[in-house]
């Protein structure tokens, strides 16, 4: 009997803790996760953009960062079918004309192309130091040449070289054979990741930007690309920056004259083609921020080359970023209540800079809204919380906090004496409940047992 009752004694002491229900907020999944009501301006956690700063955005491209808004500044007419703004680091469009007009891409093809070379090398598919077979295919191409023989092996990275710097067609059918064995078969897998960029309009039939009939994009699908190619792949602006290329002793120069006119125009890419006229892709980086304005249609080189510039200038001029927490460093630190660890850190799901005119920028303010405390187990990628951007009281952007690190459960001592230590914050109604039921079932046991030892004492009298 003492033995039954040590054992009732210790469940009431060690194992009823670790289920009281404390009130505390539970570390939620992405989807169901609840902030905190909107906290007032006078809040530590509601910041003001007096004096936003500029650094350098290397982040995906898309996201929904502020329009240029009623500010009248504009850099005029451009004189082009269509043209685009865009800042690179948040997607935001701060210039648009017939931003949807369908036009032929040209050599702007190429950008896809190269998109797909280097996304087949991050993913370990190809290397740089890869020998690609010239096929007869890939010599007879016409258009602008890199000037690779036929039947001879060519290494990827100078078949790039050839593509981004002297914009050789041949090149291009080389590495597309190279990656999926012909030119079918790569142009399929150019057209599916236009579709998952967003460019929904766009349709490409080759891998150079040659005319074909059905051959389609428009300036806002272009800048879409290139935005996303500089973001997922920084790295290939050392390629395209080469003010010339020399192969097979035969040396060109890069057609982006504008890498001669203005030092911080690093890239991009330029096209023609009869029915579509003068492409430019100019990108540019100044005090940290980056742009890109795509100029389609000129009637000459030197004004696609105007305007691009024209715009980059207008942008810089008038916008700015403001990026609201250091690079690296969590935007907020919570606890963590029975977890092995006793706190996580909070870090923005993507890159939290935000590009605001000069006009505007005495209205950006955000919020940080994520709760005090969670309850183990914390997975990695959980969303916790989120920054919300503020233009006035217009909200603007929402960018989601989540962890970087795994909180797992911790072990039964250490949660019963947190929960003894919480004492406090227990729900004392469900307590009482389930109390009232323990009761009762240590009652019958008792009774159950009492009626067992007395029949063995009658057994044993008898």
């Amino acid at each position: 009997m003492k033995r039954h009752y040590a054992l009732l004694i210790v469940l009431f002491l060690f194992v009823l803790p670790l289920g009281l229900p404390i009130d505390l907020p539970a570390a939620e999944s992405p989807a169901t996760v609840k902030p905190p009501a909107k906290p007032s301006r006078k809040s530590p956690e509601v910041t003001r953009a007096e004096q936003p700063r500029r650094s350098d955005p290397s982040r995906r491209a898309g996201q929904d960062a502020p329009k240029p808004g009623s500010s009248d500044l504009s850099p005029g007419q451009v004189e082009a079918r269509s043209a685009v703004l865009v800042d690179v680091a948040s997607g935001a469009i701060l210039f648009e004309q017939n931003a949807d007009e369908l036009i032929e891409p040209a050599s702007f093809t190429k950008v896809l192309t190269l998109y797909l070379v280097f996304d087949a090398l991050k993913q370990g598919k190809i290397s740089m130091s890869d020998e690609a077979w010239v096929s007869e295919t890939a010599w007879r191409t016409g258009g602008s040449k890199m000037f690779v023989g036929v039947g001879t092996k060519v290494p990827l990275e100078e078949l790039i070289k050839g593509i981004a710097v002297v914009s050789g067609n041949d090149a291009c059918v080389v590495v597309a054979e190279h990656l999926h064995g012909s030119l079918d078969t790569f142009v399929e897998a150019m057209n599916r990741k236009a579709r998952e960029l967003g460019m929904a309009q766009s349709i490409f039939l080759n891998p150079h930007g040659l005319p074909a009939d059905g051959q389609i994009t428009t300036a806002r699908e272009m800048a879409m690309l290139d935005a996303a190619y500089l973001q997922k792949f920084p790295e290939t602006l050392k390629f395209h920056s080469m003010r010339e290329y020399t192969y097979n002793e035969i040396t060109q120069y890069n057609r982006n004259r504008l890498l001669l006119k203005d030092s911080t125009v690093d890239g991009l890419k330029t096209g023609f083609v009869q029915a579509g006229g003068y492409h430019l892709a100019a990108t540019a980086q100044r005090e940290g921020m980056r742009l890109l304005a795509v100029v389609m249609g000129a009637e000459k080189p030197a004004i696609r080359e105007r305007e691009a510039l024209k715009l980059l200038n207008y942008g810089f001029r008038n916008f700015t970023m403001v990026r609201p927490f250091p690079e690296g460093q969590p935007v907020k630190t919570i606890k963590v209540w029975k977890g092995l660890q006793d706190k996580v850190d909070l870090h923005a799901q993507e890159d939290p800079s935000f590009t605001i005119s000069q006009a505007q920028k005495q209205l950006l303010r955000w919020e940080v809204r994520a709760p005090e405390e969670v309850t183990a187990p914390v997975q990695v990628g959980q969303v916790l919380g989120e920054v919300v951007f503020y233009l006035g009281d217009e909200p603007r952007r929402t960018v989601p906090l989540v962890s970087r690190d795994t909180v797992e459960l911790a072990g039964w001592f250490k949660r019963a004496w947190q929960t003894v230590v919480r004492i406090d914050q227990v729900n004392w109604k469900w307590v009482g409940m389930v109390c009232g039921g323990l009761f009762v079932l240590v009652v019958l046991v008792l009774l159950i047992l009492g009626r067992r030892s007395r029949r063995r004492r009658s057994s044993l009298g008898a």
